[in-house]
């Protein structure tokens, strides 16, 4: 069990405990806390008067340090008081099993950081990102509330395999451009899969929408006055780069609409053109509320059981008495206009109501998959699920009597009523022993394969992805990847760049004497310029700690020129360099 699961402030899903990893909080090195210092002085002071009034409180309320990477448990004592929690996670996640983390109010951190290198921005989630983009906004109640119904929604979207693929393309498109061991052709290779991928898609899925409002909004989103709007979208509060870049003219402003939002795609790995500007936070609820309506789980029916059938993973059929038939779709038997009019799972099925699993119905007792028909018995002007005792018997259907049932489909089943099980009122199941059932030539069960245990229904009213009971299912719609995030190694020489910048941390949180901090500091500078004459933020850091302390006038003197020498020579570093010396000129 990891430090998080057994932390009582967070309590994980069975089915999303496969996602959850250690933070293993002692692998940060200096730099790492030195880019994570980095980002959040600069976001902290940019942002001050361009971010969401609830992300500027937030951030002093989240439990969350601009000196350090946050350490999750920290984080948790925090979130804990309204009701949240956050675990950590290896990189990207398929996107239903993310929103299903927030549905129960649960923030999923991606406990890597970003490189020095990629300081601005990474198309790879982050512990920046999740902890200083994600958290201190959830202080917002109207807001988490939208996170929590959006996850509750997007949670049960159906995919695709091609989604899932495109998502593994991501994934190790994100991994190889974090990797300081990948090559150009690496990276040019996973490039190319991505673009494969991205041609392999032909389906808009319920699922890609919700990803794209996702990322218009919670990741992306503007909000207030399209002329002058505020940031709140995590992905711009965690990005040096963009959450400067966002707000000027050339890139456009949209007011928000739920079909502009699910009809426009977006590149992770590159700056985003264009940001759609909301009202407030009611108008996201009441879009993804919206979009809930035209799903799956709304609708039902043959098109979204075929959709439940090509994502190839986990997913619920209800029929309208009620019973949840969750598990994999393997096939379906279609009458003369095409409608489904019975369903086979493959393999761990389980039955429930009302997202409870029925006792002796779960994933042991149907193991090798279920199947049953769909519909009306023929000539019924009444549905068999609503028909009580007498109307049974009518039909010859007793318990320990034989009985045939015909359905308007062609199905027929015949065999010895063991059991009539009804729930709230309607007949969800009726079991039979001895039982054939077939439609014409075509034989669907066999009396040797056991008791039938026959769902009863007229249609079916929804379909959704994951298992109804979720937790007694323990599986979720998507497994983790098996590729996973590269653990960095570092040379002799990157060791020694650590332990400079974690001298430095000690001379600005200990208690030393001028003269100690002077000696220092010259020490410093002295390597820095023998060993790592390309290196800005530890300069940069030297700066401050010669401000803070009123010390060695010559030395600053030449640490500014130096930084402005490395801002003209590396032109990808020259906004980062020329923001920390202006704030270091308003401290």
């Amino acid at each position: 069990m990891s430090h998080l699961e057994s932390n009582s402030l967070v309590r994980v899903p069975s089915h999303l405990k496969q996602f959850v990893v250690e933070q293993d909080y002692e692998r940060y090195t200096p730099i790492d806390h030195a880019v994570w210092r980095y980002v959040m002085r600069q976001n902290s002071h940019f942002l001050d008067k361009r971010a969401h009034e609830a992300y500027i409180d937030g951030l002093r309320t989240s439990g969350i340090s601009i000196e350090k990477i946050p350490n999750v448990h920290e984080m948790n004592q925090s979130l804990s008081q309204i009701g949240w929690g956050a675990v950590t996670i290896d990189g990207f996640i398929p996107a239903v099993a993310f929103f299903d983390f927030q549905a129960h109010g649960i923030l999923p951190i991606a406990c890597d950081i970003r490189q020095y290198d990629h300081i601005a921005y990474t198309p790879a989630p982050d512990i920046i990102h999740e902890a200083a983009g994600h958290s201190p906004i959830i202080k917002d109640d109207k807001y988490r509330t939208y996170l929590r119904i959006f996850g509750d929604i997007g949670s049960r979207a159906l995919s695709t395999r091609e989604d899932y693929e495109l998502y593994e393309a991501i994934r190790l498109l994100s991994i190889v451009k974090e990797d300081p061991e990948a090559t150009s052709e690496q990276v040019e290779e996973a490039e190319r899969d991505l673009e494969r991928k991205v041609q392999a898609v032909t389906e808009v899925s319920e699922a890609t929408q919700l990803s794209r409002l996702y990322w218009w909004t919670v990741e992306y989103g503007l909000i207030g006055d399209i002329e002058n709007p505020l940031i709140y979208g995590a992905g711009l509060l965690s990005s040096v780069g963009e959450s400067m870049s966002c707000l000027q003219p050339h890139v456009t402003k949209i007011l928000f609409s739920l079909k502009a939002c699910i009809e426009t795609d977006f590149d992770i790995t590159k700056p985003q053109p264009q940001l759609f500007v909301c009202q407030n936070f009611d108008q996201l609820i009441e879009a993804v509320q919206e979009f809930a309506q035209t799903m799956g789980m709304s609708v039902g029916g043959t098109e979204n059981l075929k959709k439940a059938q090509h994502m190839g993973q986990v997913a619920t059929a209800v029929y309208s008495s009620g019973l949840q038939v969750s598990g994999v779709f393997h096939e379906f038997v279609y009458d003369e206009s095409g409608e489904a009019v019975y369903l086979k799972t493959n393999g761990p099925t389980a039955l429930a109501v009302a997202g409870q699993q029925l006792s002796d119905h779960g994933k042991e007792k149907h193991n090798e998959g279920f199947g049953s028909p769909i519909g009306l018995l023929v000539d019924a002007t009444k549905s068999l699920e609503d028909m009580n005792d007498e109307e049974l018997h009518a039909l010859g259907v007793v318990v320990n009597q034989q009985a045939t049932l015909k359905f308007a489909s062609g199905i027929e089943v015949n065999g010895e009523v063991r059991y009539i099980h009804r729930e709230e009122g309607k007949i969800v199941l009726i079991g039979f022993d001895s039982c054939t059932v077939n439609r014409g030539d075509n034989i669907l069960f066999q009396s040797d394969w056991g008791i039938f245990d026959m769902a009863v229904g007229a249609q079916i009213v929804s379909v959704f992805a994951g298992a109804a009971d979720r937790e007694e299912f323990a599986v979720g719609t998507h497994q983790p990847s098996a590729v996973k995030t590269k653990k960095p190694h570092y040379s002799p020489r990157t060791t020694q760049l650590h332990q400079l910048f974690q001298t430095v941390r000690y001379l600005r949180e200990g208690d030393f004497s001028d003269e100690e901090v002077a000696q220092t500091i010259k020490q410093v500078m002295d390597e820095l310029d023998q060993e790592y004459p390309n290196d800005w933020l530890l300069r940069l850091e030297l700066l401050e700690c010669c401000m803070d302390n009123e010390i060695l006038v010559s030395e600053k003197e030449q640490l500014h020129r130096m930084l402005v020498k490395l801002a003209n020579e590396q032109a990808e570093n020259k906004p980062l360099i020329e923001n920390g010396l202006g704030l270091l000129s308003l401290c």
